[in-house]
């Protein structure tokens, strides 16, 4: 013990205790790598996921579209020939019809494109960015 009455720390045991910190940061620091680079992972599959979507609709979409292009050319075919005759109102009532499902799956598919272009891990980003910032400044994370 020392003259005050501290117990009295060799270097030895400041080396040991030292150790052990730097131990206990560089597997910290490691599983804390480990997590983020999960979160990307999981940041970007979902991102994927989204552009899939959206690519599916828009092929729907674009059947759709395919279909009514036949329907409107049947229609008008059977409108020239057969000079106002009332049948062929139904083939472009189906188109029109057709045409309207392939506009609401092309807004779908461009509004999912949007939702998860670019497949970025932002989240992921974020997360290292203030990390970082708090090991070079840990009297900022004092405060909160």
């Amino acid at each position: 013990m020392a003259a005050d009455g501290q117990p009295q720390v060799t270097d030895r045991q400041a080396d040991e205790s030292l150790g052990e910190l730097v131990t206990r940061v560089s597997e910290n620091a490691s599983g804390l790598i480990r997590e983020e680079i999960e979160l990307a992972k999981a940041e970007i599959e979902q991102k994927i996921r989204r552009i899939a979507r959206g690519a599916i609709a828009g092929a729907v979409a674009g059947v759709f579209l395919l279909f009514a292009l036949i329907y409107l050319l049947q229609s008008a075919a059977w409108g020239l020939n057969d000079a106002f005759n009332s049948l062929w109102l139904g083939f472009l009532i189906v188109g029109g019809a057709l045409i309207l499902l392939g506009a609401l799956g092309a807004l779908f598919a461009v509004r999912s494109l949007q939702a998860g272009t670019p497949p970025t891990p932002d989240q992921a980003i974020e997360e290292a960015r203030l990390i970082r910032e708090a090991l070079e400044h840990p009297e900022v994370q004092a405060k909160d």
